[in-house]
């Protein structure tokens, strides 16, 4: 039975496998929650070999090697979040006040889904959302303010970009294609702490999110935790959480990646 309201929190199944095509100027990166079926076995194994000699030696050079988190960090998804929400809301009959979810963006979309669904119900309506989410989420992204600059400022001082996201793999390229981010590596449907496996075999030193989780995520590769304020949590929330630098958005973050990798200094 369906219910018209929040439900408690579900600990649903994770996310539906998604089989990409790998995108040659993207690194796709072993960790559990990736489909890798489209590589071969030598791809697989050659791969973190290259990265790894670029990465070491970008790093003995001195250059900086960050990691992005994707929604309300590079890209603003709640236009997009909200509609694919909505379209869910006609196809079943069943009340989401879109103006809530969007207030929560950042974990697992089965969490969010457990507010409106019931327990058995979760993976269809998660799975559906993914259906829907290429078509009708990504064509309304638009860029957070700053991204761009702050993707490049990385870049100018020869470094390497990752993006790590809670979004699953397909979704998170789409995105960050279609916003034309000039980033060195993707990887997706990973939240929190388990972002740390791809941010510590890409080398990352710095990891730039939104969220608290993004904080855990930073502490997991033993990388500075980079804060923005533009999403669910302000600039206190995260330094009260742990963030070891914290700043508005990121038009504050080139100025701020000029003196790293010195001591991080907290930015209000």
């Amino acid at each position: 039975m369906r219910r018209s309201g929040p439900v408690p929190l579900v600990h649903a199944a994770g996310p539906a496998a998604v089989t990409s095509p790998p995108w040659s100027r993207f690194t796709l990166w072993n960790v559990p929650d990736l489909d890798q079926t489209n590589f071969t076995g030598s791809e697989r194994s050659a791969e973190p070999d290259r990265t790894a000699a670029v990465t070491a030696a970008a790093t003995a050079a001195g250059a900086p090697m960050v990691g992005f988190d994707l929604d309300l960090t590079l890209a603003d998804t709640r236009r997009g979040i909200a509609a694919v929400y909505d379209a869910l809301a006609a196809e079943t009959g069943v009340p989401i006040d879109t103006d809530l979810v969007v207030t929560r963006i950042g974990p697992p979309l089965e969490v969010e889904i457990g507010y409106w669904f019931p327990p058995e119900e979760v993976p269809a309506m998660a799975a559906r959302y993914r259906a829907i989410y290429r078509d009708i989420a990504v064509p309304a992204t638009v860029l957070m303010p700053g991204a761009v600059a702050a993707v490049q400022a990385v870049r100018d001082r020869g470094g390497r970009t990752i993006v790590v996201s809670g979004k699953n793999q397909a979704d998170t390229e789409r995105t960050v294609g279609f916003l034309g981010l000039d980033v060195d590596a993707v990887v997706g449907g990973v939240f929190g702490s388990d972002k740390g496996v791809a941010l510590r075999d890409f080398g990352a030193g710095a990891y730039v999110g939104d969220h608290t989780g993004d904080v855990d995520a930073a502490r997991a590769a033993a990388a500075v935790a980079v804060g923005v304020a533009t999403g669910a949590f302000d600039s206190a929330a995260l330094a009260a959480y742990g963030a070891d630098v914290v700043l508005p958005d990121l038009l504050a973050f080139p100025d701020w990646l000029g003196g790293f990798p010195a001591a991080p200094a907290a930015v209000s």
